[in-house]
């Protein structure tokens, strides 16, 4: 079984334990431990991470597995690791984003059924890399949504149709429904953040940003601290100026018509007019593009003041009244409902109008002044690419074994028909197949790095050339076998970009 060492920097977390494949074992040993940095595997002695995610800037996201459920159920693991260069008040803010991601999910993950349960909450000390010192690490454990992001999804398959967007619309709509009547603001919705499970459900991540909402004497909910992601927010919260539940249904909105347009926002919104210019690029009913344009509207009071008024005004006329009142479609039958003591609160009062901000929305991800936000983490929900248990290659990583595995097929196929008879190619040709499959098996699981790339390819070389030395072979000899292993290593990153782009390209048509 694999188990992924969630220390950061570890030199090589991927961990193979073939005892931990006997489920009695793996339910009954203690702890496993990082064979590279001694780091405790089994997280509080429950979760198992069997490989990296995402990793960002304030932290990481593992794919993990609880041995304490009767099927070994999936979860993410997401472990609190800000960068290094972040100053006291930035770590500060960062930790407070970790924490609220843990309460939301608490308070609202366990109550409606488009947000992700949390499992676990809790801090771990481990001993650390010097001696006598200690490192604390803090995770949260929540549900595991088998699926993909409307990012990745918009990526694969183009633009989505009028019918599939209004889809998007109403299922968050009832989401933010939800939220806006608990006392909560999302303040980040964009693509990366709605998942679609695999039976095609619906939900709404990364909860980290979210504002609870303190009404004051004006009706207001506090100012921002510039969490966003640029393109998606609208102009109040790019200014650090109050929001509000319709600050959400703006960046909704730039959700829905950079789906319907499969353009990004930068490339729908004309800065010079100050306005959005996206029914140039598609085709939608009158009723869809009036709700989009006053969801789209630059000042808050402009906007529609609920999820319900949106719902309403999307709804055929006969069921407008049903749907705008008090309470509807907050949670769907067949999961726990809410208890009692957090029953839906008031929506907030109408915000009164704020100065229209002077520079419309930009397209980077988070504000200039507020560094530790220009680093959100991704998404960990995504559909794993790799087999199950194993960590997937970089393309970095993918080109660099392709030429190291040609190299060593090259030199050593040349240097053996070169120092034998007719009869060596043959056995020449045995030996580079089972070396080159060796190689690439080695690499798929991680067993070979780059320093026993380095140490394997000085061995080659080393008998080769030293057999063509002892030999007496001319000098053009040694030299032609270099030339050709570094001929087939170059082959071999060739057959593998053409192998990738196939590949690309059959995923993205079948």
């Amino acid at each position: 079984m694999e188990v992924y060492c969630t220390r950061p920097g570890c030199s090589r977390p991927q961990n193979h334990f073939p005892d931990l494949d006997n489920r009695a074992t793996l339910k009954t040993v203690q702890q496993k431990y990082c064979t590279t940095c001694g780091m405790p595997l089994i997280l509080i002695g429950r979760y198992l991470p069997s490989r990296l995610l995402g990793q960002g800037g304030f932290g990481a996201a593992y794919l993990a597995r609880d041995r304490y459920t009767p099927k070994m159920r999936q979860c993410v693991v997401k472990q609190f690791q800000p960068a290094g260069d972040l100053g006291q008040r930035e770590l500060e803010i960062a930790q407070d984003l970790f924490n609220r991601e843990a309460e939301v999910l608490e308070e609202l993950g366990n109550t409606h059924p488009q947000i992700p349960d949390l499992f676990a909450f809790f801090p771990l000390i481990v001993p650390g890399g010097q001696a006598g010192k200690q490192d604390e690490f803090f995770y949260l454990v929540q549900e595991f949504i088998d699926g993909q992001d409307l990012e990745a999804e918009l990526a694969q398959k183009g633009k989505f149709s009028e019918a599939e967007v209004v889809e998007v619309l109403g299922e968050i709509l009832k989401v933010l429904k939800f939220v806006h009547e608990r006392g909560a603001i999302h303040r980040d919705i964009k693509l990366s953040n709605i998942m679609r499970d695999r039976k095609g459900k619906l939900y709404l991540l990364d909860f980290g940003a979210v504002k609870q909402v303190t009404k004051g004497a004006g009706g207001g909910t506090g100012r921002s601290t510039g969490i966003y992601s640029m393109g998606f927010a609208p102009p109040e919260q790019m200014s650090g100026s109050t929001v509000y539940p319709s600050t959400d249904l703006y960046a909704l909105a730039v959700t829905c018509v950079v789906l319907l347009s499969g353009q990004q926002p930068e490339d729908l919104y004309d800065s010079y007019n100050n306005r959005w210019n996206w029914k140039s690029q598609v085709r939608v009913n009158s009723r869809l593009a009036t709700v989009l344009d006053k969801m789209l509207a630059s000042a808050p009071n402009r906007r529609f003041q609920s999820a319900a008024a949106v719902m309403a005004a999307l709804a055929p006329p006969q069921q407008a009244a049903s749907t705008s009142g008090p309470g509807s479609m907050t949670s769907r039958p067949g999961r726990r409902k809410p208890p009692a003591a957090q029953a839906a609160r008031p929506s907030a009062p109408a915000p009164p109008p704020p100065p229209t901000p002077s520079a419309p929305p930009q397209t980077a991800r988070s504000a200039a002044p507020s560094p530790p936000h220009a680093r959100p983490v991704p998404s960990p929900q995504a559909r794993p690419q790799a087999p199950a248990g194993k960590a997937s290659l970089s393309l970095t990583e993918l080109l660099s074994g392709a030429a190291f595995t040609g190299f060593e097929g090259g030199a050593i196929f040349f240097g053996i028909t070169q120092l034998t008879d007719a009869q060596g190619s043959l056995v020449a040709a045995g030996i580079c197949f089972l070396v080159v499959a060796g190689l690439i098996f080695a690499q798929w699981r991680r067993l070979v790095e780059v320093q026993e790339r380095l140490a394997i390819l000085g061995i080659t070389l080393a008998i080769v050339l030293g057999g063509a030395f002892f030999q007496g072979k001319q000098a053009s000899i040694v030299f032609g076998i270099i030339l050709v292993a570094i001929f087939a290593g170059l082959l071999a990153v060739a057959f593998t970009v053409l192998f990738r782009l196939v590949y690309n390209l059959l995923a993205r048509f079948m």
